[in-house]
């Protein structure tokens, strides 16, 4: 098996493609990032004796520019590993490596695959990449929307023009048009897709899951295929990461905040009303701080424990039963 750190950016890959695992020995290709430039970068390996299907291509899973490259090497037979830019980081750190380029950063990736060996990738369905899709559009039209009420909140404290008022609400009205349009757009779609619905019906069944919660939840899980709620939490980053040297230095425990920013501040949100409601995730939080942990530390406990029991509930098949865990 032939190991090919591809490093990825917007215009171009920047592939290593490790000859030799011990010595790091190596050959080194950069492709556009298109379809083309994965063609051309498979009639490349093949020329240094490794074909598609004795191929192991890792990838960090960064944006969105490096689906296109995923689905064409995949689709070509090569196994695809797509990687935790936090955990290889570290890993680079591990063997010494300090300096930063694209170059370095393939063949870090690539000797990330053959020490690791990450588990293979499987492609998701087309109906969860378009929701990812719906979803990233929402974000995105959300945060222009905030961009502009703020804009019309400084205008309005301020000797700003009426035209400038009335652009600024005219942009609002819009927006708010658009965001109303996509969720029902969102909606729509888990509705004609029976697998997305049924999983959407048993997450919200569990008190603190709304739809922002189970929608984004929905396109994590049905994008990627975790094998544990432990790897959903870990990919969400609501692991906690202890800081301690020998004996003196210590610190308190932290989330490690490797995964999306936007689905955790979803998740605290919802565990903020969840340990209102939600026996499970209020029986924790009181023995946390009965323990003395502070209250984000607490919530962060009820955090995992809200994921581990989304991915339970679509485990089990099962909606959410408040008095599951105290039966006995």
């Amino acid at each position: 098996m032939f190991f090919i750190g591809i490093d990825v950016s917007k215009a171009k890959l920047d592939c290593s493609l490790l000859l030799d695992v011990a010595t790091a020995k190596r050959r080194a290709k950069s492709v556009t990032n298109s379809k083309a430039g994965v063609d051309d970068l498979l009639a490349w390996c093949v020329k240094q004796q490794a074909t598609p299907d004795t191929l192991h291509a890792i990838l960090e899973g960064t944006g969105v520019y490096h689906e296109q490259a995923t689905l064409a090497l995949s689709d070509a037979g090569v196994t695809v590993s797509i990687v935790n830019p936090a955990q290889v980081k570290d890993f680079g750190r591990s063997l010494g490596v300090r300096t930063k380029t694209d170059g370095v950063d393939s063949l870090v990736l690539a000797r990330y695959g053959a020490l690791l060996n990450p588990r293979p990738w499987t492609p998701p369905t087309p109906e969860a990449r378009t929701l990812q899709a719906l979803l990233s559009r929402r974000e995105a039209i959300a945060q222009d929307l905030q961009r502009e009420r703020n804009r019309l909140e400084k205008a309005q404290a301020t000797d700003t023009p009426v035209l400038i008022h009335q652009s600024l609400l005219d942009s609002i009205t819009f927006l708010e048009t658009q965001l109303a349009k996509l969720q029902i757009d969102i909606d729509d779609h888990i509705d004609q897709h029976p697998e997305l619905k049924a999983d959407r019906t048993l997450l919200i069944s569990i008190p603190g899951v709304g739809p922002q919660v189970s929608n984004h939840l929905l396109a994590v899980m049905h994008n990627h295929h975790f094998q544990s709620a432990e790897q959903l939490a870990a990919y969400l980053g609501l692991v906690p990461v202890e800081r301690q040297s020998g004996s003196s230095i210590q610190g308190r425990p932290r989330l490690s905040k490797a995964g999306p920013a936007r689905i955790r501040a979803i998740l605290y949100m919802a565990t903020v009303v969840g340990v209102q409601y939600n026996p499970h995730l209020k029986a924790l939080y009181l023995r946390l701080q009965a323990r003395g942990k502070t209250k984000m530390s607490a919530l962060g406990g009820a955090m995992r424990k809200l994921v581990h029991l989304c991915f339970g509930v679509l485990k089990t098949r099962e909606p959410y039963r408040g008095d599951y865990a105290f039966q006995s």
